[in-house]
């Protein structure tokens, strides 16, 4: 089954909820950046939720997510629009420790429990939004309900998850998020409180395999949910040779001069999917003279 998310509404269009299945999208991750066990958790978590936000947003709009902690994982960094598209990593990949007290991977003492998550939405106006606050405890979710409830003034609550094969590979991950529109009720609200306190973990719901549309039908109930649509979710990188060369040709003459005498090439990696670009001398060179030509 592909990576699919769900947008919904409930009780009678006073609660949002998104839900998503991004098992081969957190898989695609691992494989490219060799994440151990819990920054493969922590990794996938803060994607989970990044493309939940940005199926939040509207045509080219994106936004960029970044989760620093003290932990000895370093900062995690994921990308989203509002077609699906998602990509992340995280500065120390191959993090990993035995699991915590509660038998689950310890995603907790991998990002630290002090710190910042920041949102950076470009909604294609001339200045970009940018909501911050100090993470609550490392264990992504409780971080990104803080966001919501703080940054965006609205009562949010997620669940993420992401299980992890003896073999490291990804054999499950998905997440929700509930949000309280204006007119819902008290009575709405404080069903929903009794719901999702009730749940079992998201973990459990991803790994009996049940799908977006019955992880919301769990969370909220049976006959409380509209789908109002779905779309597809993908791991997928926007970088490319012409975009690293124009970032070369933005160091100026000066410094590909340098990269010729040293190195006698030059060579980028993408952060976020780990693909290489190699530019020769010659093309180097030809750096140069696109250079001088607008000079």
């Amino acid at each position: 089954m592909s990576d699919y998310l769900i947008r919904a509404l409930a009780f009678d269009n006073t609660i949002r909820a998104y839900a998503v299945r991004s098992t081969e999208t957190v898989s695609e991750a691992q494989r490219r950046h060799y994440t151990w066990p819990t920054a493969t958790a922590a990794l996938g978590r803060s994607m989970t939720a990044t493309v939940m936000m940005g199926a939040m947003l509207k045509g080219e709009e994106k936004l960029t997510v970044k989760i620093e902690g003290n932990g000895p994982l370093g900062p995690i960094v994921a990308d989203a629009n509002a077609k699906g598209e998602v990509r992340g990593y995280a500065t120390h990949p191959q993090t990993h420790f035995d699991l915590n007290e509660k038998g689950k991977l310890d995603v907790r003492r991998a990002v630290g429990t002090e710190g910042m998550l920041t949102v950076v939405k470009d909604l294609g106006l001339r200045d970009y939004f940018t909501g911050q606050v100090p993470l609550v405890s490392g264990e992504v979710a409780e971080d990104f309900t803080q966001y919501f409830v703080v940054s965006e003034q609205v009562p949010s609550a997620v669940g993420l998850g992401v299980l992890v094969n003896p073999d490291n590979t990804v054999k499950a991950a998905g997440g929700f998020v509930i949000q309280v529109m204006p007119g819902a009720t008290d009575e709405t609200i404080t069903e929903l409180e009794k719901r999702i306190s009730t749940v079992e973990p998201i973990s459990k719901l991803i790994d009996r395999g049940l799908t977006p549309e019955e992880i919301l039908e769990e969370v909220l109930g049976r006959d409380n949910v509209q789908v109002i649509d779905r779309m597809p979710v993908t791991f997928s990188c926007n970088c490319s040779r012409e975009r690293f060369g124009n970032a070369i040709i933005g160091l100026g003459e000066k410094e590909i001069r340098d990269m010729i005498e040293e190195d006698g090439q030059a060579e980028a990696e993408c952060h976020f999917c780990l693909e290489k670009y190699v530019y020769t001398k010659e093309d180097l060179e030809g750096f140069i003279d696109e250079i001088r030509s607008q000079a």
